[in-house]
């Protein structure tokens, strides 16, 4: 079955996850504070180390106690805060804030660039990434099941496939 992704600023997003309402306000009126750190990756895909980096930072943040991070879902530890629940999340979560964030980096907020927020940028070597993420396509409904690999591979080079957003590999992580 097809899915029908939404456009924001020429960038793909799965619909199930993101609305333009959420997404503008991410970018014009979401306030990052001084002491927030943001947890990026490569563009929505689920498969760049996200998950890794969450619960390595959330284990600096609670003192290396693992309690905290066992107990709590690394999406409440650390809310991917451009999506509808995540958003909710981030914006009532305690300071210092644990945020995480697949956005390229000209539909963060505004407010980084006046901010001396903290960013992790985790990187993975893109042939990783491209063989995770067409694993992933094949299992989440969200994404469009790929055809082939052989199909998915062009279309993450050409910047077309979903877990890119309409992004080539060097201009999303190039942004940051």
């Amino acid at each position: 079955m097809p899915v029908h992704y939404m456009t924001y600023k020429g960038v793909k997003f799965p619909p199930a996850y993101n609305s333009e309402q959420s997404l503008s306000f991410t970018h014009n009126e979401f306030l990052v504070q001084d002491d927030d750190i943001f947890n990026v990756t490569y563009p929505k895909c689920t498969k760049a180390g996200a998950v890794w980096m969450t619960e390595i930072l959330s284990l600096i943040h609670s003192h290396s106690c693992p309690i905290w991070s066992q107990t709590i879902p690394s999406s409440d530890c650390m809310p991917s805060f451009s999506t509808h629940l995540g958003l909710e999340s981030g914006l009532s979560y305690p300071l210092p804030r644990l945020l995480t964030c697949h956005l390229p980096r000209h539909s963060c907020p505004k407010s980084f660039s006046h901010s001396s927020t903290k960013v992790v940028y985790t990187l993975w070597d893109p042939r990783d990434v491209v063989v995770s993420s067409s694993y992933f396509s094949k299992m989440c409904s969200s994404y469009e099941d790929p055809t082939s690999f052989e199909q998915f591979l062009r279309d993450f080079l050409n910047g077309e496939h979903e877990c890119g957003l309409g992004l080539t590999w060097g201009t999303g992580v190039g942004g940051w």
